[in-house]
């Protein structure tokens, strides 16, 4: 059985621990808190600040086959790749790519490079859309339809025109030369910009060809998520994320039957190849619900699980799989899958029936 180290116990460390356990792999996990979200999700949960005591991810390293950032700390990804020499086992991980994904002005000035469709910014009239410049595109973003409201925006704020259409994402994973585009999915958004379902989607030929020139012209050796708008206008594509995404790879492993976290570690393995034919085809619904005071079942974001206090399975059978994220209010992440959109809403029933008995939830 081989190990990863997971450094970060949040969102992205709960999806890679999912991910890793499904290829049977020990999940050894890192983070500074000792309420970590996803420290009972894995094999061991070690707690401790890797920038203070690096010597002791060190030593984890020498029985780790792998090593893999899962958090967005710029001090601790900027301290791992100081040390990354220093570590005994590959850092599944381009520090490079990362830091131009991160910057949201960066990005956009790579894009502009390559010839890669963005929204414009700074329009001449509203609506607006606005965004902070190195956040996840869904923390503090909003749309101004008012001018009058840009004199109050924090000067580093990013301003681009508000382009309609719905939200699509599609990781690719490279090994420096080679990038394999794996699986498109919708990103279902709430009020706050925040995802709260997945669910796959048809290849599109454009959004492949734009990803793979995103990858290629970096060129990565890691993985990256590719976000876009696809309107009437076309495809317009909003950002990059050079680390290990949330919530989209289990409803890729579930549609596509690629599982994200292997794909990376073979491209610093063996490599990579370009993928032509998936091997399997069928349909995920992943979505996030939360229980309300009235034992309604709310859809939500998953920022509401990042205040959860703990993450793991909940019930689990062929086709369903409900995750719980204890809280004050819980919410249950379902994942359901079938050959067909209608098996797969068959399974989801099933799930809300489940939760419906034992919590007196109604959907």
């Amino acid at each position: 059985m081989k190990t990863i180290c997971l450094v970060g116990g949040k969102l992205q460390g709960f999806e890679a621990a999912y991910l890793a356990k499904k290829a049977e792999m020990k999940v050894v996990l890192v983070d500074r808190n000792p309420q970590a979200l996803t420290r009972n999700f894995a094999h061991e949960f070690h707690c401790f600040d890797v920038t203070l005591e690096p010597e002791r991810l060190i030593e984890l390293s020498k029985k780790a086959d792998f090593l893999l950032p899962v958090n967005e700390n710029l001090e601790c990804i900027e301290f791992l790749e100081s040390i990354k020499e220093r570590l005994a086992c590959p850092v599944l991980f381009d520090f490079k790519a990362y830091g131009i994904s991160r910057d949201k002005k960066k990005s956009k000035d790579y894009f502009a490079s390559i010839g890669v469709p963005t929204p414009a910014d700074k329009p001449s009239q509203p609506p607006y859309f606005v965004k902070p410049p190195c956040e996840s595109s869904s923390v503090g973003a909003r749309i101004i339809h008012d001018e009058a409201e840009l004199k109050n925006l924090d000067p580093g704020m990013l301003i681009e025109e508000y382009v309609e259409g719905e939200v699509v994402s599609l990781e690719v994973i490279g090994d420096g030369s080679r990038f394999a585009v794996v699986k498109e999915t919708l990103i279902h958004i709430d009020g706050t910009y925040d995802c709260h379902m997945v669910t796959p989607l048809p290849l599109d030929p454009a959004f492949r060809e734009i990803s793979h020139a995103l990858a290629a012209n970096l060129p990565i050796k890691g993985i990256m998520d590719v976000e876009a708008i696809a309107g009437p206008r076309g495809l317009k594509v909003i950002e990059i994320d050079a680390r290990f995404p949330s919530q989209t790879p289990t409803a890729v492993y579930h549609s596509s039957g690629v599982n994200l976290l292997e794909l990376l570690v073979r491209a610093f393995e063996e490599g990579v190849e370009e993928i032509k034919t998936l091997p399997r085809n069928a349909y995920c619904i992943y979505e996030h619900l939360m229980l309300g005071e009235d034992k309604a079942l709310v859809p939500v974001g998953e920022q509401v699980l990042s205040l959860g206090s703990e993450y793991g399975e909940y019930f689990t059978e062929p086709g369903l799989e409900i995750l719980l994220c204890k809280g004050k209010n819980p919410v249950f992440t379902l994942v359901a899958w079938g050959p067909d959109k209608e098996e797969a809403e068959n399974r989801k029933s099933k799930g809300l029936s489940i939760i419906g008995e034992r919590f007196g939830a109604a959907a």
